[in-house]
């Protein structure tokens, strides 16, 4: 649950080196917006930083909230909600969002944000 309370704090606060020190180098993670910032899926702490270039290239103030967390030790999901506003039009993003993760060794190996809890628990390998 630390992890990815830190992480979301280092991302919020554009700490790159902070972020980067919560996960793997050979992290696997799809975004949300993925077609959005132009990549189904990204990969190690090269992809880590594309994707923080890209999204912050479309939403510049993005910020996430972490609302809860569900851990079951090596994985779980994350309740999130996602402000901010698109750089062209202005115009705002303020939505839930849930992300999965898994991780190992205290760093995150695997994500992948979605648009629903049913769809994070899955992700995740904790759907009943």
């Amino acid at each position: 649950m630390e992890i990815i309370r830190g992480a979301h704090d280092a991302f919020n606060q554009r700490d790159l080196d902070a972020f980067l020190e919560f996960v793997d180098p050979e992290v696997e993670f799809t975004t949300r917006f993925a077609s959005l910032e132009g990549h189904p899926q990204y990969h190690g702490h090269d992809g880590i930083r594309e994707w923080w270039e890209d999204l912050l290239a479309i939403f510049p103030d993005f910020k996430s909230e972490v609302l809860g967390v569900r851990d079951s030790g090596d994985c779980g999901i994350a309740a999130l909600r996602v402000r901010g506003h698109g750089l062209d039009s202005g115009t705002p993003l303020d939505e839930r969002a849930w992300q999965a993760w898994k991780a190992r060794d205290g760093k995150v190996v695997w994500w992948r944000t979605v648009g629903s809890e049913a769809e994070a628990l899955e992700a995740a390998g904790l759907s009943e």
